[in-house]
């Protein structure tokens, strides 16, 4: 019988590929247990060890020295309760900066200042097949606008939507919303990789000078480059970004100060481009296998939410083709077919 196997039976078995299957049915009968006891720390300890073994398979993202100096083995986890509680697994004290993580937080402050129908004439609902990093489809659409915000076309148009008269005003107005949606008032950006990144962002300035041609935006490219690296370089532990995921999961509300952070509308229309365009050109593949509304980095961070239920943080820069964190979407794959996490 499943109701048999308690936590305790984890530590008499060797945590590898082979018992996997044991692993699932103890976890599968803790599951029943309710939401509060179904998260464990050496349960995620176990899970961590195991997509670690994929790590040789995939390669930091050195085209941005400063993310290149990243270690590939690392791997970090934090799930944020609605109660509070959160269960983690290897050092989440390690900082992350966000990268198209903040994509989807610029987002939701974009639409909160001007509303879903002035920032959607400025860019698309559409996902595409293309990378991310993509000037092909801007090209072919009439009128030449991105397809979605989760591209970086789309990400410079929404971030050139950030209400303020300087560069330094608009960004502290966005950390200041990230931190809010955190709970942490000291998180702010590397210096190191934003001028990392605006040293070699050579194709996103391609990008904002198409954009500029086709009047999506008018302002000067070099600001908008400074105020987008900046703001991919924002900075923060796993568990900051379990908190944001868990307040995404709740529908914009945090179940920690009962305040209502972003709109239900707003936070519903976010998890959808999470779900659609969350994982770059392979989210599709990320939704049947997984299931759960995510947003990656190229620095190897993930943010999902498991909607009602918790909030994920995660951090494993070794990517694969895509983008992705190779080690990161392996440990969801385990969570999420472990605990029936899928939304669909």
């Amino acid at each position: 019988m499943l109701m048999t196997y308690e936590t305790a039976d984890l530590k008499n078995i060797k945590c590898d590929s082979s018992n996997l299957h044991y692993i699932s049915l103890i976890l599968t009968a803790i599951l029943n247990k309710g939401d509060g006891d179904m998260y464990k720390k050496e349960e995620l300890i176990c899970f961590v060890q195991e997509a670690k073994k994929y790590a040789h398979q995939g390669k930091v993202a050195n085209y941005i020295p400063a993310l290149g100096k990243a270690n590939p083995n690392d791997l970090s986890i934090a799930v944020y309760m609605p109660d509070g509680q959160i269960i983690d697994a290897g050092d989440v004290t390690v900082k992350v900066t966000l990268q198209s993580i903040s994509k989807i937080i610029a987002l939701a402050l974009v639409i909160m200042d001007h509303g879903e129908k002035a920032v959607f004439q400025k860019v698309g609902m559409e996902p595409t097949g293309d990378p991310f990093h993509s000037i092909a489809k801007l090209e072919e659409i009439q009128p030449a606008k991105p397809l979605n915000p989760m591209i970086n076309a789309g990400a410079l148009a929404v971030t050139h939507m950030i209400s303020g008269r300087t560069v330094d005003e608009r960004l502290q107005r966005l950390i200041s919303f990230v931190r809010k949606l955190a709970g942490n008032p000291i998180i702010s950006y590397s210096q190191e990789v934003a001028q990392s990144e605006f040293e070699t962002a050579f194709l996103n300035r391609s990008l904002c000078y198409f954009l500029r041609q086709h009047h999506i935006i008018d302002e000067d490219v070099e600001d908008l480059m400074d105020l987008y690296t900046k703001q991919c370089a924002i900075e923060m532990t796993c568990i900051d970004l379990a908190r944001i995921g868990l307040v995404f999961a709740m529908d914009g509300h945090d179940p920690l100060t009962d305040e209502q952070i972003i709109p239900l509308d707003i936070a519903r229309i976010c998890k959808t481009f999470m779900v659609t365009c969350g994982m770059y050109n392979a989210s599709g593949e990320f939704a049947i296998k997984i299931g759960i509304p995510a947003k990656s980095g190229v620095s190897g961070g993930i943010l999902a939410s498991v909607p009602r239920r918790c909030g994920i943080g995660i951090f494993g820069p070794a990517l694969d083709d895509k983008g992705n964190s190779l080690t990161g979407t392996k440990l969801l794959e385990f969570l999420s077919k472990t605990y029936s996490l899928s939304i669909f």
